[in-house]
């Protein structure tokens, strides 16, 4: 989420837990890892892994002792290239990307696996918004949202589908605080009631935090069930068609789209039962919302990943694109789509390259450059690649940043298809369960914190990012790095692109790989010439609050194959569910549930700061899950009596995790909640997005049964 430069000084509390978490003073070392073999580490939690601290040197992993011993940078880098050079194919190594890699380090890295022969890239987007680009480009020609920060103080009104901003998104509450206190109407659906989105006092306003005040955020608050959002919309756009059809921009219509018509008839043979079972709502709950969109000139739509992890993620995308279509709300100051994603450049890496399925256009713009042929077919995600990896066939893990392991799905397979990796390579600034799915080679390579600072032969580096509302700015750390042994992210990938491909002049470019580690002015020079929208970017960055991507349909040009913004015109799925639940028939005994996991309030993607969430008023632990109290009385379940959570699905592996409290909270009958990752093994590694393969993890149908353990408190 961007920030908005201008007056006082902007932070929010996740984002100064991140500071602290990146600056501690604990080291983790040769001798850290001599006194825990693997075998112990893998015990801990994830909680207790990365409040070890700081990874301090470069370690290789020791298969007769089943520990971790340090190793130089020279050996580490020889280890990647030799491994590399003997591979019989070049996708048979696995190039994953997190989130938090800068622009430079992601451009070098894409541009390196290519070199290499691969379109492997899986990477976080695969596993959150990957349904939000895919039905954007589909929709509108641009995988972007097309609005900006100052967007939301000109919008009448904002519609927030599957949010949690006061957890997830901090930033974003201050805009819709502002938004909301000059008169804008916010409408948010959410599955779970949540205080912040309800009422919210800013850190920014002492006075607010000072007498305990706080501005109401909502102005009508939905709880649809879980995968019920699409319903619930199309619920919207029926009752304007019914109700109100002067609403619809027919000019905009007519000039600007396709599809209308078929889209139309969809709507009309969608019955009003159908929309109120799958949502969840009552027709007058949409109408009242239909109401609100319709009576604001200025509509801003934003989304997060309570939309993108469903079987019918995109169609429901598309549903709201079809909504913004119907009534013109897009190409004007305070109205338009907005997908917010969470980590600092999740969105840059994708600009970058970062992509298992390049565009045409991007590779040759490669290959001009370089004068170099490379991989035209698609590569693998995340789906593809730990499939790839549990059945042998790719021998190579490298992670750029992140915690594959805690990230994905369907944890047993996961671990066992990382596990498989012939060699292990993890490019991090923290322990994480990651690093121990071990079994012949692995290497633990220590990088530097985005607040440190990053010196090369030409000086301190800037590095860059692009948010949320395609803002590209540039930083530089200002604190010292915690270990000289310690090396950019840059630098890592240069180096073992070195050693791979050789220290040589990159094609046709003027520069060699260390050459361009030495200088990442060298690197935005190369980005000016590739990547389209980067023209002059060593000198664009210059400017105090970076420069906006052009975002072609905020423009009302439409890159799709039609040239026209496309109505899309599925009808509304039979099942949420994206696995056949014939299975849950001999269930006869018990209610099947659909589950969602979700962050607490302690967290930032799979990084766990604490055991609190406040807001779910939630202290001291983690394995819990929320539930209807009507619900948890029919299963006669009391507050704080604790459950085994097991999953359906018809591949016939039993997955279940044990001994979660029951938690009473404000959700839908039939609808629960619980924390990632501890909820991840319930999520089949099949089960995901339709054409996104993104993890199915807000509709896991589970069932709950009374344990026989106590529960286990993380420490």
């Amino acid at each position: 989420m961007g920030d908005n430069k201008n007056g006082t000084f902007q932070f929010c509390e996740n984002g100064a837990k991140a500071v602290a978490w990146e600056s501690t003073d604990k080291r983790v070392d040769a001798d850290f890892f001599a006194q825990y073999s693997v075998s112990q580490l893998m015990k801990q939690s994830d909680y207790w892994l990365e409040y070890q601290g700081r990874l301090a040197q470069p370690m290789r992993y020791n298969k007769k002792t089943d520990h971790y011993e340090a190793l130089s940078w020279q050996q580490a880098f020889s280890i990647i290239g030799n491994k590399l050079n003997v591979l019989q194919d070049a996708n048979q190594v696995e190039f994953y990307t997190s989130g938090r890699a800068s622009n430079e380090a992601s451009y070098l890295y894409q541009l390196f696996g290519r070199m290499f022969g691969t379109n492997n890239f899986p990477d976080c987007s695969n596993m959150c918004h990957e349904a939000s680009g895919i039905a954007l480009t589909q929709a509108i020609g641009i995988g972007k949202g097309t609005v900006v920060l100052d967007d939301f103080y000109h919008a009448d009104s904002i519609f927030v589908f599957g949010q949690n901003p006061g957890t997830n998104h901090p930033r974003m509450m201050n805009a819709l605080r502002k938004a909301a206190r000059q008169g804008c109407k916010i409408v948010t659906f959410n599955n779970l009631k949540e205080v912040a989105l309800e009422k919210f006092a800013s850190p920014q306003d002492p006075k607010e935090l000072i007498i305990g005040s706080a501005t109401t955020i909502s102005h009508c608050y939905f709880t649809p069930k879980l995968g019920g959002d699409m319903a619930a919309i199309r619920g919207m756009v029926k009752s304007i068609i019914e109700r109100n059809i002067d609403a619809l921009d027919h000019a905009f219509i007519q000039q600007q789209t396709i599809g209308f018509n078929a889209y139309i008839l969809s709507v009309e043979n969608t019955t009003w039962r159908q929309i109120e079972d799958q949502s969840g709502l009552s027709q007058q709950q949409i109408q009242q919302a239909s109401d609100v969109f319709i009576q604001s000139k200025n509509v801003i739509s934003c989304w997060a990943m309570g939309l993108t992890q469903h079987k019918h993620s995109v169609d429901t995308i598309r549903e709201i694109v079809n909504l913004h279509l119907l009534t013109g709300n897009l190409g004007r100051k305070g109205a338009g789509l907005c997908p917010v994603r969470g980590h600092s450049n999740v969105q840059g890496n994708r600009t970058m390259g970062i992509n298992e399925k390049p565009t045409a256009a991007f590779i040759e713009r490669l290959e001009q450059y370089f004068t170099i042929e490379l991989p035209k077919q698609s590569g693998h995600n995340v789906h593809a690649a730990l499939k790839a990896l549990y059945q042998k066939h790719s021998k190579v893990l490298i992670c750029l940043g992140g915690n594959l392991a805690a990230a994905a799905p369907d944890s047993n397979f996961t671990f066992k298809a990382i596990k498989n990796a012939e060699l292990n390579v993890q490019i991090s600034t923290k322990l994480n369960r990651s690093h121990l799915l071990v079994s012949e080679d692995a290497l633990i390579l220590p990088c530097l914190g985005r607040t440190e600072l990053d010196k090369q032969k030409s000086g301190i580096q800037k590095i860059t990012v692009e948010d949320t509302f395609s803002m590209v700015h540039a930083s530089t750390g200002k604190t010292t790095p915690v270990s000289e042994q310690c090396l950019s992210e840059v630098d890592i990938v240069a180096q073992i692109a070195s050693y791979t491909l050789g220290n040589k002049a990159i094609g046709t470019s003027p520069y060699t790989w260390t050459e361009l580690r030495d200088d990442y002015a060298k690197i935005r020079t190369l980005i000016s010439q590739t990547v389209v929208g980067f023209t002059d970017f060593n000198k664009k960055i210059e400017t105090p609050c970076g420069f906006h991507l052009t975002n072609s349909a905020a423009l009302l040009t439409w890159n799709t194959n039609s040239q026209k913004a496309e109505f899309n015109c599925s009808d509304l799925p039979k099942s949420i569910l994206s696995d056949n639940l014939s299975d849950a028939l001999t269930y006869t005994d018990n209610t099947v549930f659909t589950l969602q996991s979700l962050r607490s309030h302690d967290q930032y993607n799979t990084t766990i700061y604490g055991m609190d969430d406040r807001y779910r008023g939630i202290k001291g632990e983690r394995k819990v899950v929320f539930i209807n109290p009507d619900d948890a009385k029919q299963l006669n379940l009391s507050d704080a009596d604790t459950v085994d959570i097991q999953s359906i699905c018809n591949d016939g592996v039993k997955r279940v995790v044990k001994g979660f409290k029951v938690v009473f909270y404000e959700i839908p009958r039939g609808n629960l909640a619980a924390y990632y990752p501890e909820t991840n093994p319930l999520v089949a590694i099949d089960s995901y997005g339709e054409q996104s393969f993104t993890p199915a993890s807000k509709s896991i149908a589970v069932v709950l049964q009374k344990s026989a353990t106590a529960i286990e408190v993380a420490t």
